[in-house]
């Protein structure tokens, strides 16, 4: 994901990581000694595994946890970290979701620049590819396909611009920190529901 602009220094520098976790960090790290980014971190708690791509986070969500995590300061990020533990298993089901989290962090940009017509546009074609998958869930091949086409070409613009937006607002670290808690507890929230959608037949 692009680069986003660099933080604005909080005071407080190389925390101490609680639960034994890394040394919350700003990017990729090599090895866990070094520190961690949140998801590197929600990777450890869910398999052990250091990577900040783990299979149980939505690709999305962890697109929007890696920018928050640094974009904000480190007191910020500290306040962030038990979110590590929520983010290892957050994986709502069905092919709506990536545009509705997109839709999410446009909305809140829009909420920084009223103003916007591009965050405007970017807006309804989320809202728009949203209904239209609404209730599908992931297809074959073709289908995966261009969900992923959609994500690495118009998704991944749209969530990229929308957080340069917020990044640049005064009070960025608490529109961030306020946009990711909301999208992790929707994310955990669409998959219980999900998951309750199951039904069991006792008969077998």
């Amino acid at each position: 994901m692009t680069a986003l602009p660099p933080h604005r220094p909080s005071g407080q520098s190389r925390a101490a990581a609680p639960d034994g976790l890394p040394i919350p960090g700003r990017f990729a790290h090599l090895h866990p000694d070094d520190g961690a980014c949140l998801m590197e971190a929600a990777a450890l708690l869910a398999t052990g595994r250091f990577t900040d791509s783990p299979a149980g986070t939505h690709p999305a969500l962890a697109a929007l946890a890696r920018a928050v995590n640094d974009s904000v300061g480190d007191a910020t990020r500290l306040a962030l970290w038990p979110l590590a533990a929520e983010l290892a298993d957050a994986r709502p089901p069905g092919r709506a979701y990536a545009p509705l989290l997109v839709g999410t962090v446009v909305d809140a940009a829009r909420e920084a620049r009223p103003a916007s017509r591009r965050l405007a546009r970017h807006g309804r074609a989320c809202r728009r590819r949203a209904e239209r998958l609404a209730g599908a869930r992931a297809g074959g091949l073709p289908e995966r396909v261009v969900d992923l086409l959609w994500w690495r070409g118009p998704g991944r613009r749209h969530l990229e611009h929308a957080l340069r937006v917020l990044c640049a607002a005064p009070d960025a670290d608490q529109r961030l920190s306020r946009l990711l808690r909301q999208a992790v507890a929707e994310a955990r929230d669409g998959e219980v529901r999900a998951r309750a959608r199951v039904v069991v037949d006792p008969s077998g």
